[in-house]
């Protein structure tokens, strides 16, 4: 089967995908479904919050919220349960369902992982916690915040290394979404290591500038692993769907390869530079913009042609699949085409990585569909769960349009209420179409917390 020059449709018997239900062992199933029920419990708290951000910014509704720093307290957690917690504790899902053996470690890492993702999310209602809207991991100064933040770093890094200890000589290293999601783990680590090492030559600086240097190199390193996760999504949810990659296995995995190869430049820029020098600022720009689309973007567009030939005459309990793996293509591709459009600090930033971000959260609520039957659960009505993809895309095309066109007529990032300036009807109109794309994804959203309660209500097996 390894050795055929090209990749047969993806069936169970031809393709080489590490999710499939006869290669997933008891514990291996147990402990990803934990991971993945912390993932869904970020998500919905990402949603809450998201709902408040909406109407922050929402013109006629923005000024019930008097204080910019409610604005800037709700886009923090928001930012970092949707993106941060959300996209790692998949990351956790993915790295458990190719565990061969689960320790003590294993669920102590998840444990660290559920603490800290709960700290960070009960943080705004102790009291005392100031805002930084710093770029990557965004921060509000308070003891419990930071202590959340560390705890689910640590669990997080515990399980990657529990991998990695597993992974070695293992035949998963032949299936491309295995080693898609082993290097995701790489790239964690890699990229806890880069804040570590910065915190501690980190002197000299307060306030933004100090946590914006804090995560400047940590947080474009994650980008890498976001990236391999989306590709180990992707290629799960292509194998589900019988989908034909006209490309060879090997060159799936040179290619997956080739996307964290990158990351062997971070130890380089620390040996050459200081942490807070220019010359480390550029090189960790420079890093993601000319390495982060090595692997996702050639892989992606492989995908989409196998998807272009596989429409049409999908089951019922296909369909979900198909919705979530188009919608997160399209999603990513105009997240792409933003960023080659971004000019100055505006909100075509902000648009660029949501389209990004949404594509990725897309793949990844696609392959909860995909995984929940393979962990003893009844799929969820197929019926929701293929609306749900194109309710929530559509929204968030509505959000990201919304915010392109208002940062085209000069509207700044990281603005509510009447700081964002608009003094124009196109401008009121724009960000209009924001809110009103944003309030439909947050119903995208909700709809597929309750498509995945409602498989996890209703267990067929206990394996």
């Amino acid at each position: 089967m390894m050795t055929e020059p090209e990749i047969s449709p993806m069936t169970s018997s031809t393709y080489p995908s590490s999710l499939r239900a006869e290669s997933l062992l008891l514990p291996a199933r147990e402990l990803a479904l934990g991971w993945l029920v912390l993932g869904l419990t970020a998500l919905a708290i990402a949603g809450l919050f998201a709902i408040l951000l909406v109407l922050a910014r929402t013109p006629g509704l923005s000024d019930l919220f008097p204080t910019l720093d409610f604005f800037r307290t709700a886009l923090i957690v928001h930012v970092d349960q949707s993106v941060l917690i959300w996209f790692l504790a998949f990351g956790g899902v993915l790295w458990s369902l190719g565990e061969r053996k689960i320790t003590v470690l294993h669920r102590l890492a998840l444990a660290f992982a559920a603490v800290g993702c709960l700290a960070v999310a009960i943080t705004p209602f102790v009291g005392g916690a100031e805002p930084f809207l710093n770029n990557y991991v965004p921060i509000l100064r308070h003891p419990l915040f930071f202590g959340g933040l560390f705890v689910f770093a640590l669990g997080v890094v515990i399980q990657a290394l529990l991998t990695l200890q597993q992974a070695s000589g293992h035949t998963a290293w032949s299936r491309p979404d295995r080693l898609a999601a082993i290097t995701a783990a790489i790239a964690s680590i890699v990229a806890f290591l880069a804040v570590i090492w910065t915190w501690l030559h980190l002197a000299g600086w307060t306030g933004q500038a100090y946590f914006e240097l804090l995560f400047w190199g940590g947080g474009h390193t994650v980008q890498f692993a976001y990236t391999q996760i989306l590709v180990a999504a992707w290629l799960g949810l292509a194998a589900g769907l019988g989908v034909t990659l006209r490309v060879s296995v090997r060159v799936l995995q040179g290619l997956i390869v080739l996307g964290i190869l990158p990351i062997l430049i971070v130890p380089v820029v620390y040996a050459l530079h200081a942490v807070d020098s220019p010359e480390t600022h550029l090189a960790f720009a420079v890093l993601m913009q000319e390495g982060g689309g090595l692997a996702v973007v050639p892989i992606g567009m492989v995908i989409l042609h196998g998807l272009w030939q596989r429409r049409g005459g999908l089951p019922p309990d296909e369909r979900p699949l198909y919705a979530a793996l188009t919608a997160s293509l399209f999603l990513f591709g105009v997240g792409c085409v933003l960023g080659w459009a971004i000019s100055g600090v505006n909100t075509i930033i902000p648009a660029h990585y949501h389209a990004a971000i949404v594509g990725v959260t897309l793949a990844l609520m696609g392959l909860t569909y995909h995984l929940l039957p393979l962990l003893g659960f009844a799929p969820p009505p197929p019926r929701l769960a293929t609306i749900q993809p194109w309710v929530y895309a559509t929204g968030q095309f509505l959000h990201v349009s919304g915010l392109a066109a208002s940062g085209a007529m000069g509207i700044q990032r990281k603005t509510a209420g009447a700081a964002q300036g608009l003094d124009t009807l196109g401008a009121k109109v724009a960000m209009g179409v924001m809110g009103f794309g944003g309030l439909l994804a947050v119903i995208g959203g909700i709809l597929f917390v309750v498509a995945a309660v409602y498989s996890l209500r209703h267990p067929r097996s206990r394996w």
